[in-house]
């Protein structure tokens, strides 16, 4: 089978299903498993090259729209009448479900659906831990600098800080993106400020981009020093690697309740 993966998350549901050697080409910010440099790239996600997709003769391409703007993709795919399959995850529920899809149209369904009993088994497990969390953290996660952008109660990071023993400042919005001004950031008064810049490494990302912001200091997040670099791929990919970021943050907010933060993925080491 030739598969064409538009998006990173979309690589990463095809690598836990086993089916990386039948993927021939991936976008640009595809990384992970790191074999999938290897691979030909068909542009950015948002930007996809359609004829060079079309050339390369696909059995599937796995496209999405957890991202605005790439619904382009998925109509120029339709218009071509290339075979296609669209995922659009935006809670934890959707994650396990597209992977359900993916696996049913690959032929993996046995393969998927214990993928997704694990998935959901470990987001039990911190469920039931962050019960006892008694102060959760109040979380400002930043999406993007200038302007801002968050996720708002739609997105699976507002779920994700609830399993992680705290509570996404922004949650009361009902859409999963919002633009804010870095006044009602202060006024909302976050005790962690959580910098996941979209396609951004932690070492080209800076605390004081942070600080220098004006009435910074009223923040708890800043006068206790909690301002976060978080590695953007395992919190802004809607894939099973969120359990790793989920690993991750929870040790980090509440180190008395959770197991001590590690690399390892409870559902691809396996």
């Amino acid at each position: 089978m030739r598969i064409v993966s538009l998006c990173p998350s979309n690589t990463e549901m095809l690598a836990y299903l086993g089916r990386l050697d039948d993927v021939i080409a991936v976008d640009q910010s595809s990384d992970w498993p790191p074999a999938v440099k290897q691979l030909p790239t068909v542009g950015p996600d948002l930007r996809i090259d359609m004829d060079e997709v079309e050339a390369l003769k696909p059995d599937l391409v796995v496209a999405s729209l957890s991202v605005p703007g790439m619904e382009r993709n998925v109509e120029e795919l339709a218009r071509r009448r290339l075979p296609h399959l669209v995922l659009a995850p935006h809670s934890l529920d959707d994650i396990a479900s597209d992977l359900l899809r993916l696996g049913e149209a690959l032929g993996e369904k046995q393969k998927a659906a214990e993928l997704a009993r694990r998935y959901h088994e470990c987001l039990n497990e911190y469920r039931e831990r962050a019960a006892a969390v008694t102060e959760p953290a109040r979380l400002y996660w930043e999406w993007w600098p200038r302007p801002l952008f968050t996720p708002g109660g739609a997105n699976w990071l507002s779920e994700l800080s609830e399993l992680a023993g705290g509570r996404n400042i922004f949650a009361d919005y009902a859409k999963a993106s919002v633009q804010t001004e870095w006044d009602e950031v202060v006024a909302r008064n976050p005790s962690h400020i959580l910098l996941v810049w979209v396609g951004v490494q932690t070492k080209k990302m800076n605390a004081n981009a942070v600080t220098k912001r004006p009435n910074a200091e009223q923040t708890v997040a800043v006068r206790t020093g909690r301002i976060h670099l978080l590695e953007e791929a395992l919190y802004c990919r809607p894939s099973p690697r969120l359990l790793v970021g989920l690993k991750k943050l929870a040790p980090l907010l509440h180190p008395a309740l959770f197991p001590p933060a590690d690399d390892s993925d409870p559902l691809f080491d396996r």
